[in-house]
């Protein structure tokens, strides 16, 4: 029976007619969408399993998981109404549905054609990553072993192991050697060919025949011994080892693609099924075999020399360089051609010099998550605990960075500069010690670090990286102002909730009053429990002396379109802001443009003093009370300067918005024109 996650998750983005497509990555759902406009990404990333959303172009929409995204993904294809999606659609399969769907709503941006490489790219490797993430544990285990002398270097040069540790040593070989297989089953599928075509294709150049005609009499040895050249029918083939290639599986998957499409446009249906395949593979393992795989072979190893002469020429530029660059190439696409090239240099090189440098990038990004759950337990706010929790735990362990990328990194711009001064840091240390290398493919976690040659310098570098990202988020915050007051307004309401269900009786918000400042009032019901609810009404007065103005005509999208909240906004004739009723301060802004109230009633209020006033940085705002305070009606929060904030060109109008409205049944206007202090502005009334 499928979970009420996966439920929430369909509804979330338009139901189950809505989706046109949907497949998944090591850590995310990406679905293709008839329409991706109307989506509510707040109300996506509220559900319980959700780490983030992500809007891309072409109608496509993520949903970032972490490691838990098969089993929701499994779920999802289990719900009645996904029935028909699993079986023609939701498999991934239906490759042309989707490009149709895509096609029909126009252009997919200016880029469209570099995202869906990169995102093609993506697909050919997403469904091996755990394969390649078990393998890479075994290399390490490997490594391990000789680095604490138990057995010798398992990857020197005529090293000879044990029977048993060669058993051993095998458990990882099966992944890298028969990769390319497996990459051309993956990009022949995404691309729209028949997969098992792809792979027979590939696999004919891995045969160990193949191999043995670059060691027949007449062969010439080329490219530094890694190849030979033999005559076949008069044209020269190149014979390589294609173990852990996967440049040529890639070519030759697109030309096949390619190949199908023309193939079917001229054989008749009721045959294809016999001579599509026959012919594929008529023409392409010749072109593979005598072009495409040397092609591919040439090109992967120009890139990776191209790379090696810069890590030669400096490799502290080099392992300053990687590291920084990494966080911007991740959210592209662009790192998978590095995964890549990094196989392409165990295979020709025997060692890798990027996974050291790109570790200081991954520590500083777990570093800068470990800054916001330490901020989010001490905040406590539940939600961004629970997803720091889950991305710091993929990441130190799994060394997979995307959960905390697309769950918080690229959510709040405030972290992404505190990460870059770890990745800096990470890099000068990686620099100053001459690089670092590893002879395998290894996924950088706390789990792989005995993987690297010089393990002191890696694990002293991915340390400064970790705690500077840590210690600058914690330090600085990663939140703006209002995300800041959203969620201290939640987490009071939680508790407040909490507190009402284990005192087991209503809430009743006391009258006050003060000068002319009206009372924010409540009634509560008298019955014979303690537990029945009748209905509660507060008026919240207005805070400030101005002429109200709709909360839709408020010059600012966040507040006029409700994301913060329902409320009204006033355009300020007075230069007070005062409390509008008795409750206590949660949060109050050095900068006076913002501040956060939980009324007695348990209605949760956010002022906000004119629109991008932040800006001013507390010029202009005199702030009377700070975060805790108590407050009762009429106790002024700030006096601010009008000249100041118009002189700077920004608007005086104030939002005054109940951030916690699910809590009751309707948060209405209760006043037009002009209102003075405490006057009746806001009707709340309880569900």
């Amino acid at each position: 029976m499928a979970s009420k996650p996966a439920a929430e998750i369909i509804e979330s983005i338009g139901g189950a007619g809505n989706v046109v497509g949907l497949t998944h990555c090591a850590t995310r759902l990406r679905f293709q969408l008839k329409d991706a406009s109307g989506i509510d990404q707040k109300a996506v990333e509220a559900i319980p399993v959700v780490l983030g959303a992500v809007p891309q172009t072409g109608e496509r929409y993520q949903v970032v998981i972490g490691g838990a995204v098969e089993t929701v993904y499994n779920d999802i294809m289990a719900l009645p109404e996904m029935k028909k999606l699993g079986s023609d659609r939701g498999s991934g399969d239906s490759v042309a549905d989707m490009k149709a769907a895509g096609k029909a709503k126009g252009p997919r941006g200016k880029f469209a054609g570099l995202d869906t490489f990169f995102e093609v790219l993506s697909d050919s490797f997403r469904p091996i990553l755990g394969a390649l993430l078990g393998a890479s544990l075994f290399i390490t285990f490997m490594a391990l072993m000789a680095t604490l002398g138990v057995i010798p270097a398992w990857n020197a040069p005529g090293v000879t192991l044990d029977p048993s540790w060669q058993f051993v040593n095998l458990m990882w070989q099966g992944v890298f050697v028969f990769l390319p297989l497996m990459v051309a089953y993956n990009a022949s599928k995404r691309m729209g060919a028949d997969p098992w075509v792809g792979f027979g294709i590939m696999a004919v150049v891995m045969l160990p025949g193949f191999t043995a005609l670059g060691k027949t009499d007449g062969a010439e040895s080329v490219f530094g011994g890694h190849a030979s050249v033999v005559q076949i029918f008069g044209l020269p083939l190149t014979v390589f080892d294609y173990s852990s290639q996967v440049f040529p599986p890639l070519l030759m998957a697109g030309v096949l693609a390619a190949l199908t499409v023309l193939l079917k446009k001229i054989i008749p249906s009721s045959v294809q099924l016999i001579f599509v395949p026959f012919i594929s593979m008529l023409i392409m393992i010749p072109l593979t075999a005598f072009l495409i795989g040397p092609i591919g072979v040439y090109g992967g190893a120009g890139l990776g020399n191209f790379l090696k002469s810069i890590n030669d020429f400096s490799p502290f530029i080099f392992a300053v360089v990687i590291p920084l660059a990494y966080p911007f190439m991740v959210p592209l696409g662009l790192h998978w051609p590095l995964n890549a090239i990094m196989l392409l240099n165990i295979q020709s090189l025997g060692f890798d010099f990027i996974q050291g440098p790109m570790g200081a990038w991954n520590f500083a990004c777990f570093g800068a998550t470990a800054g916001v759950l330490f901020l989010a337990i001490r905040e406590k706010d539940r939600l961004m605990k629970q997803t720091a929790t889950g991305a710091l735990a993929a990441g130190l362990l799994g060394g997979i960075s995307e959960p905390s990328l697309y769950g918080i990194h690229l959510r709040f711009k405030r972290i992404y500069p505190r990460m870059l001064i770890g990745c800096l840091v990470g890099g000068v240390i990686i620099g100053l010690g001459g690089g670092v290398k590893t002879s395998a493919f290894v996924f950088t976690s706390l789990l792989t670090i005995p993987a690297f040659n010089n393990i002191p310098l890696y694990t002293i570098a991915i340390a400064a990286a970790f705690f500077t990202a840590m210690i600058l988020v914690i330090l600085s915050g990663y939140q703006t102002p209002e995300q800041k007051a959203e969620v201290a307004a939640q987490v009071a309401a939680d508790e407040a909730e909490a507190s009402k269900k284990s005192a087991h009786v209503a809430p009743v918000a006391a009258p006050v009053s003060a000068g002319t400042a009206h009372a924010a009032t409540a009634t509560a019901p008298s019955t014979g429990t303690a537990t029945a609810l009748a209905t509660l009404l507060a008026t919240i007065g207005s805070p400030v002396a101005g002429i109200v103005i709709p909360l839709e005509e408020v010059p600012d999208p966040v507040f006029s379109k409700g994301i913060v909240g329902p409320g009204v906004g006033v355009d300020p004739t007075g230069d007070t802001v005062y409390a509008p009723a008795a409750g206590k301060v949660m949060v109050a802004q050095p900068t006076g443009h913002a501040f956060g109230l939980l009324l007695d009633s348990g209605v949760e209020l956010l002022i906000h003093v004119g629109i991008d006033t932040v800006n001013l940085a507390g010029k202009g705002f005199d702030v009377k009370v700070a975060a805790g305070d108590r407050v009762e009606a009429g106790t002024p929060l700030v006096t601010f300067d009008r000249a100041v904030i118009e002189a700077a060109g920004y608007s005086l109008v104030t939002p005054v918005l109940v951030t916690n409205a699910k809590k009751f049944g309707s948060v209405d206007q209760a006043a037009s024109g002009h209102v003075e202090v405490g006057s009746p502005l806001i009707k709340v009334a309880a569900k």
